[in-house]
């Protein structure tokens, strides 16, 4: 296989993923280290930690080792800068446009929909006041404009309730007196308060909640803190038990890897494959680094459908849906915008031309409100697939997670049996496998694993390749030595 040269980040941009995985670190810092937190090749966080020295003032260290030591005193703040008025009107100008511009982009489903129901309840008080109007001249009666008031102080009261958690100037910070442990914001009841805006809830109704961020440097990161928690030697199996990956994944990953971290390969008598890494293992820490989790520590669930209460859920189909009758309403009185201008001027709904389309007040909200709610409908009509997705991805890890343990120098002789990896399968999925175990044969070949021939009874697998490289990789860790993560005595600082 031919590899690439890699290709260098900029180093501003290496500074900026630097700078965010190194916030709130006190203390010496070697590359490794640095690498380590950020996910970034060793010579694209050199680049970067050189020049957030430079813009930080951040101080040097080097060891007798030849190693370099880095510290920012003042963290990743400037305080010997001064702002003037002028500037700090600018930004303040600049970060609200920023602020109403993603709101805007965010809120408007929440906007149509609110604006429409304005609309509409705007439409029925006119009607009513025009009603009750002709009413009193006709017959002197105060009941009709009585009703009128009532109505209109209703939907006044429900509008400004409907608007209040929607805007977003609300204040949501704890007093100053609060911590986050010891203090809860309540409402009515003594529940707590949720503090999501109005259009945050009107788009998870919609288009389900939002997923956390994911960050695209994980994996490297994951298996770079399992480098150094392994003494600087890892193997496949490794890769795999943090990551989840495949094996098909893992191999081309590593080779990666290799590049940009300066590792190598070592490959035993018996055949076992494992990468070494000793220059990542360099560390200014006083205490062993910590090995991740698992990929099968953490369950995979199904997120619910909408994230909001049942009584957000409600009031946003109650919003829709008199959306969706009004526009039918609209399409059948024909409200056209010049028909809307004549109700305006007092004129009766009766006496209305009974022509044009209302395409505003019709065609817009009746597609507008039907396409709103076929969306959560499609998403509830989806749901069990995805639940079946998550099942299976849940079993995958289980039977991962059953060859793994299974496979040491001290534990190659417990088999791993078709019984085992089915039980650990259905304990995951809630199910036992489809088509009589192809799934279990599967996962099988996709690690490597071979039918042992010499089984008495029962099928019973073999995983060769994971076998010689836990072997391999016993040897190496126990052989690896505790120098190879000391930076070296320091000789020379930059800030003594």
């Amino acid at each position: 296989m031919t590899l690439k040269s890699p290709k260098l980040m900029e180093a501003r941009r290496a500074a900026g993923v630097l700078e965010s995985a190194l916030r709130g670190h006190t203390g010496d810092l070697t590359l490794a280290d640095a690498s380590a937190r950020s996910g970034l090749p060793l010579r694209d966080a050199e680049s970067g930690l050189h020049l957030l020295v430079s813009e930080y003032r951040g101080h040097l260290k080097a060891t007798s080792e030849g190693e370099l030591l880095f510290r920012f005193p003042h963290g990743f703040t400037k305080p010997w800068e001064t702002r003037t008025r002028l500037e700090r009107a600018l930004g303040f100008v600049l970060r609200g446009a920023a602020g109403v511009a993603r709101f805007v982009v965010r809120a408007w489903i929440a906007i149509v929909l609110i604006a429409y129901v304005v609309i509409f309840v705007g439409i029925l008080i006119a009607q009513l006041l025009a009603r009750s109007s002709s009413d009193s001249r006709d017959h002197g009666s105060f009941s009709g404009s009585f009703a009128g008031y009532v109505l209109f102080r209703m939907v006044f009261d429900a509008i400004f309730w409907t608007f209040h958690p929607f805007s977003p100037f609300v204040w949501t910070a704890e007093p100053p007196w609060s911590s986050s442990s010891s203090y809860e914001r309540r409402g009515a009841f003594g529940q707590p308060r949720d503090e999501t805006p109005f259009y945050e809830k009107v788009n998870r109704f919609f288009f389900g909640p939002t997923p956390a961020p994911r960050d695209p440097l994980e994996n490297e990161k994951l298996i770079l803190a399992e480098i150094r928690a392994q003494r600087g030697r890892i193997g496949l199996a490794d890769v795999m038990r943090v990551t989840g990956l495949s094996r098909d994944e893992a191999d081309p990953m590593m080779a990666r890897l290799m590049l940009d971290y300066d590792g190598t390969v070592d490959v035993s008598e018996e055949g076992g494959i494992v990468y070494r890494f000793e220059a990542i293992r360099r560390t200014a820490a006083e205490a062993p680094s910590r090995a991740p989790a698992p990929v099968w520590a953490k369950r995979e669930e199904l997120p619910p459908l909408t994230g909001n209460g049942p009584g957000v859920n409600a009031l946003i189909v109650a919003l829709n849906g008199f959306n969706l009758m009004m526009s039918l309403y609209a399409l059948g009185a024909h409200l056209t915008l010049d028909n809307l201008g004549l109700l305006a001027r007092g004129v009766p709904m009766a006496e209305l031309p009974a022509t044009g389309t209302a395409v505003a007040l019709g065609v817009v909200p009746l597609v507008f409100s039907l396409a709103l709610f076929a969306l959560p409908l499609g998403r509830a009509l989806l749901r069990p697939l995805k639940r079946r997705r998550l099942a299976r991805r849940n079993a995958r890890r289980a039977v991962l997670r059953a060859i793994l343990t299974r496979i040491g120098a001290r534990q190659a002789r417990e088999p791993i049996t078709e019984a085992v990896l089915q039980r650990a399968w259905q304990d995951a999925a809630g199910e036992a496998p489809r088509s009589d175990s192809e799934e279990i044969t599967r996962e099988v070949v996709a690690l490597g694993g071979d039918v042992d021939l010499e089984a008495g009874d029962g099928i019973r697998y073999r995983f060769p390749d994971l076998e010689t490289e836990a072997k391999a990789l016993e040897a190496e860790r126990e052989a690896a030595s505790e120098d190879e993560a000391r930076p070296g005595k320091v000789i020379f600082s930059s800030g003594a």
